[in-house]
C-alpha cells in the first residue's frame, strides 16, 4: 500500500505530520517557525540535521525560537584564555532572559532538571515533515 502524503496535513497514518517547507529552503544554520499547537514549534537544521522544539521557554514562557542560535564556550586548560567554542549553531537563547537550549536535546545548559519539549522531523522526497 502506497501512502499519499499532503502538504495540508500529513497522511491518514500519521495525522499529526505537517509539511514544514522543502529541505533546500532550510540550509544548515537555518531555522523555519511552524504554526502548529498553541506556541509554534521551531525546526533548525544543524549541520545538516533536523530537530525541533517547541516555541516556549520553560523559564517564563518567552517565544524560544525568536533567540539567538550559536554555541556555548566550555573550559579548555590548554588553550591561551581556558575556554573553548563547542556545539556552534545548536544552542539557541531565550531572548529574555538569554537562558540556553541545546536544540537536538531540547536541554537546558545551565539546569539538567529544565527542558523543553522536542518533536520528530522526517525528510520524504526532498520535503520536510513535523509530527507534533
Amino acid at each position: 500500500m502506497r501512502t499519499v502524503l499532503t502538504r495540508e496535513g500529513g497522511d491518514s497514518q500519521v495525522p499529526n505530520r505537517r509539511f514544514v517547507c522543502s529541505l533546500d529552503e532550510l540550509p544548515p544554520g537555518g531555522m523555519k517557525l511552524v504554526d502548529v499547537g498553541k506556541f509554534g514549534v521551531g525546526v533548525y537544521n544543524v549541520h545538516g540535521e533536523l530537530y525541533a522544539i517547541v516555541n516556549y521557554c520553560s523559564h517564563e514562557g518567552a517565544p524560544l525560537c525568536l533567540g539567538l542560535i550559536g554555541g556555548t564556550n566550555e573550559s579548555a586548560p590548554e588553550s591561551l584564555d581556558g575556554m573553548r567554542r563547542v556545539r556552534d549553531g545548536q544552542i539557541v537563547r531565550c531572548p529574555w532572559h538569554n537562558w540556553e537550549f541545546d536544540v537536538t536535546t531540547g536541554q537546558n545548559l545551565a539546569d539538567p532538571r529544565r527542558r523543553v519539549r522536542t518533536y520528530q522531523v522526517d525528510v520524504t522526497d526532498g520535503e520536510v515533515y513535523l509530527t507534533a
